[in-house]
């Protein structure tokens, strides 16, 4: 959800920057687009290792995304891989916790 919802948020300051005149097609960003890229850099490197963790691998595994092409494709396939269940980083989020079903 982290994911779509930054998706849409930045193709919307996109064209608000394309319509007020701050695009700069040299760079593909704006003003609006820019200060928003660099508000969410740090919560989506968080939002990527944790979704690392929860296919059980290390948050290290991001450093793939330096090689062209190939880190890209490889950091999607493990990440679309489904979540472990209780590993060294914590518990599964997506489990269903009986406790809480029954209150």
């Amino acid at each position: 959800m982290f994911t779509l919802i930054n998706i849409i948020v930045s193709i919307v300051l996109t064209m608000l920057d394309m319509g007020v005149g701050t695009y700069n097609e040299l760079t593909g960003y704006g003003v609006f687009s820019g200060i928003y890229t660099l508000l969410v850099l740090i919560p989506s490197i968080a939002v990527a290792v944790r979704r690392l963790h929860d296919t059980g691998h290390s948050g290290w595994w991001l450093l793939l995304i330096l090689i062209p092409l190939l880190g890209a494709l490889i950091l999607l396939v493990v990440m679309c891989f489904n979540s472990k269940e209780d590993n060294e980083y914590g518990p599964n989020p997506k489990a269903v916790n009986v406790d809480q079903v029954a209150a």
